[in-house]
């Protein structure tokens, strides 16, 4: 099965220069925890209620804080025909719970989480995506990963 038969289409996106509390504030209204953050027509970073409280308030960063500042600008991410099988293993190797979904373009068409995974294949590999994804580590992890 391809990511484009069960990723998420509907994607809000947010600017760099938009503050956290922009973020927060769509992040609340969309009940997500993740947010594409672009720059013109391009994928800039990912922003997420992690970066926020991480990266921000516990730093004393104001709610007028750019996104820029916090973001993760090392963006991962999987295209539109890859396989599911070769996602949840990637996912599970870079220890995300969600990857934005491009085009060959490399145009954001779409996001794909665990739980799309899990609601469209076999609970057992998405089972193994979740323990490597558990493991300590990767980019938001507070064992590693964080370059602010």
């Amino acid at each position: 099965m391809k990511i484009s038969e069960i990723m998420t289409r509907d994607v809000r996106l947010i600017e760099p220069t938009q503050t956290i509390r922009d973020a927060a504030q769509l992040m609340a209204e969309m009940d997500a925890g993740i947010l594409p953050v672009r720059d013109g027509d391009r994928l800039a970073g990912m922003i997420t209620d992690r970066d926020i409280a991480i990266r921000a308030v516990a730093q004393g960063r104001g709610p007028d804080t750019p996104i820029r500042e916090v973001m993760t600008d090392e963006v991962l991410y999987c295209f539109e025909d890859d396989d599911t099988a070769k996602v949840e293993r990637n996912m599970a190797d870079i220890k995300v719970r969600r990857l934005p979904v491009l085009n060959r373009d490399k145009r954001l068409v779409g996001i794909v989480s665990l739980g799309d995974l899990a609601m469209n294949d076999k609970a057992a590999k998405v089972g193994t995506a979740m323990a490597g994804i558990s493991q300590p580590g990767g980019l938001h992890s507070q064992t590693g990963g964080s370059r602010h």
